[in-house]
């Protein structure tokens, strides 16, 4: 099992020791610093920033809402997702 991080400090520290103790399995690999175009999760905002364009909330409440209905919509695409991965520029390790 392979998980790709940013260099964020929350994705170090304990909480991420605990998960690494209760998955030894897991591999932890480190995007470079500074090199977003690298993250598929670039993508994923990429494609809700579309999707949210052309809106205007009226409130926060709305906005969260259509936040949430938007990150679902884009979560519950496997073929979006993948889109994502593909357009990174890392190596593709997943068939």
């Amino acid at each position: 099992m392979i998980a790709l991080l940013d260099n964020s400090n929350t994705h170090r520290g304990q909480p991420l020791a605990e998960l690494r103790r209760a998955f030894p399995r897991l591999r932890l690999e480190y995007f470079p610093p500074y090199a977003p175009e690298l993250n598929p999760d670039e993508g994923v905002w990429s494609l809700l920033k579309g999707r949210l364009a052309n809106g205007r909330p009226d409130d926060i409440e709305e906005l969260a809402k259509d936040l949430q209905r938007e990150f679902r919509a884009i979560a519950g695409s496997q073929r979006k997702l993948r889109g994502c991965i593909h357009h990174s520029p890392l190596p593709f390790l997943f068939p």
